[in-house]
């Protein structure tokens, strides 16, 4: 797999570019640090060459200040340069965490559809942590070694070019290596982001799912399926560990190689006479100094390796417009009535499986339209096309007769709009704050009034901590129909123009859903309403009811007339009214 080239320039504009300054005073304070170490091994050629033949205190007193001062810069810069990039680089890992969390979530339904929630964790948690070496001290220390070696090259030119050449060698050899060893590790990365990313959203499911796997004794079933998943993994990470220490030491053989040739022809100068002793260890320190950041280099570019891959990954999110970017939905509504015309509704999430076929009827404003018929018919899918959740394909859906949905800016539309589900999701929260979602800035009567017209305080009341009490993940720790009150309540609270009821009172026993159609019924006055039913019993004064079936609407009308044809409707009701 070979990396995409475009990533070079992405990262030049949008990530350091806009840091230029941190990252050019980076590089200041490195070469700084790097000149100030370079004055070890000048001291060294002085203290052989000068200071012991001639016994000069004076020079030996000099010389210790210059190296005391030189480690003072040299740590200096060190703090400020770790102080500075490391902050900088946590700081733009949870910028982008917040970025990517934000375009993850500015989606259309059906792109989570294909993404499991372990996958996007990973995708905003893991593959943004490593582009810490890109902004931090990776980047800077790459761009510093470089400046350094070069510094250190044209320095030993000058004190031996014969020995500069026979080091350059192996060191270029080393280069190439290096560059090679790259292009085969980084498919690596890439393959190991999608293995976590997948172990991650089985882990997720697994842990979400306890319960099932708990009552099918599965446990071990799971066990199998994570370590077939991290073994995978490991495999991948002794791959990349491998080729990682190939590079690595394929350097270290160079240039021990480099240090050998330096022995023996530079000793050979010094015994005849060619250089000095002071020379000859001067080059050995500043070769050392040549040496040193490139071997760096190599480790760095191994970690910027797997920051292109994460930052790859990570870009392809980024760069996926939201469901608010369509140029298409650029209508603002005024005030709402909460009327519709469906017209001509065809819809298939498979161009050769048709979900909806030719769906045409109206809806008056504040009347209650209840949607029935046997599973797959393609209720759900009408009501997510009202809901906005899928995008209409064929045919239109007019709002007030003459609003288009599909032209109507999503977050303008959804303001009017509250959903209750058969499995309301909850937070892992308190009853209080997860009946606020819908609108945080309620009054303290406003909530009161929601928990009481959705009975939440019929439970309530015997809890220790009655609204405060949390609740556990997706309300864990309370019943089904305690669940589904509070959901209620969520959409009460907020008072949409229009509301859709999917199986609301399924969860609930006998007791509660009669408390509960009682407050959905003040709820649904003068509110549009679309209700998905499978116990008819729930909708027999709905102002028109379709059943539907195989997509198409089969039949249509009150309660009373369906029941009057004797048909689909009048069979499934009699079904249900024995049972």
């Amino acid at each position: 797999m070979k990396i995409d080239k475009s990533i070079y320039p992405y990262i030049l504009r949008e990530i350091v570019w806009p840091r230029r300054s941190l990252v050019f005073f980076g590089m200041l304070l490195i070469i700084i640090g790097k000149l100030a170490a370079l004055v070890t091994p000048w001291a060294s050629k002085r203290l052989l060459d000068d200071v012991f033949p001639e016994k000069n205190q004076q020079l030996l007193t000099e010389l210790i200040i210059y190296v005391i001062i030189a480690v003072l810069i040299q740590s200096i810069t060190s703090f400020l340069l770790t102080r500075l990039l490391s902050v900088e680089a946590q700081c733009m890992i949870t910028n982008m965490r917040i970025k990517v969390q934000k375009r993850v979530l500015s989606q259309p339904s059906k792109f989570f559809d294909r993404h499991s929630s372990g996958e996007l964790v990973s995708r905003i948690m893991t593959d943004v942590a490593g582009i810490k070496n890109i902004v931090g001290t990776g980047l800077v220390q790459l761009a510093g070694g470089f400046v350094t070696a070069v510094f250190s090259i044209a320095i030993l030119l000058t004190i031996s070019v014969k020995l500069t050449l026979y080091s350059l060698i192996p060191l270029i050899l080393f280069v190439y290596l290096t560059l090679k060893g790259y292009k085969i590790i980084h498919p690596f990365y890439i393959d190991k982001s999608k293995i976590l990313a997948s172990i991650s959203s089985r882990l997720v499911e697994s842990i979400n799912g306890i319960r099932v796997i708990k009552s099918y004794n599965t446990e071990e079933h799971e066990v199998e399926v994570f370590e077939e998943g991290a073994m995978r993994l490991f495999e991948n990470i002794k791959k990349t560990l491998t080729a990682s220490a190939l590079v690595t030491s394929s350097g270290s053989l160079l240039m021990g190689i480099a240090t050998v040739f330096i022995f023996g022809v530079g000793g050979s100068m010094v015994i005849k006479g060619g250089i000095t002793l002071g020379d000859f260890v001067s080059f050995s320190l500043y070769l050392s100094f040549m040496i040193s950041p490139i071997i760096q280099m190599s480790t760095i570019g191994t970690k910027m390796t797997e920051a292109l891959a994460g930052l790859i990954r990570t870009r392809e999110f980024l760069q996926k417009k939201s469901e608010q970017e369509d140029e298409e939905r650029s209508m603002n509504l005024p005030e709402i009535q909460g009327s519709f015309e469906i017209k001509n509704i065809n819809f298939a999430y498979n161009k050769n499986i048709p979900i909806l076929k030719n769906i045409n009827f109206s809806v008056p404003q504040g009347s209650v339209t209840a949607f029935v018929g046997p599973s797959g018919s393609g209720k759900s899918t009408l009501v997510n096309l009202i809901a906005t959740f899928n995008k209409i394909q064929t045919g239109d859906i007019i709002l007030d007769h003459k609003y288009h949905l599909n032209k109507i800016h999503l977050n303008n539309y959804r303001k009017n709009l509250g959903v209750v589900l058969q499995d309301d999701f909850l937070f892992d929260g308190t009853i209080s704050e997860n009946i606020l979602y819908s609108k945080p800035e309620a009054s303290f009567l406003e909530l009161q009034n929601a928990v009481k017209s959705a009975f939440v305080d019929e439970f309530t009341d015997r809890f220790k901590y009655g609204l405060d009490t949390v609740i556990g993940q997706n309300g864990m720790k309370l019943s089904g129909g305690q669940k589904q009150r509070i959901s209620i309540a969520r959409a009460i609270l907020k008072n949409p123009k229009i509301l859709i009821l999917d199986e609301a009172t399924s969860n609930l026993d006998v007791k509660s859903e009669n408390f509960i159609k009682k407050s959905l019924e003040n709820l649904m006055k003068n509110k549009t309403t679309f209700i998905i039913a499978h116990r008819l019993t729930t909708i027999e004064k709905a102002d028109q009811i379709l059943f539907i079936e195989d997509g198409e609407i089969k039949e249509r009308g009150t309660h009373e007339e369906l029941i009057a044809k004797k048909g689909k409707y009048y069979q499934m009701y009699n079904y249900q009214s024995r049972m």
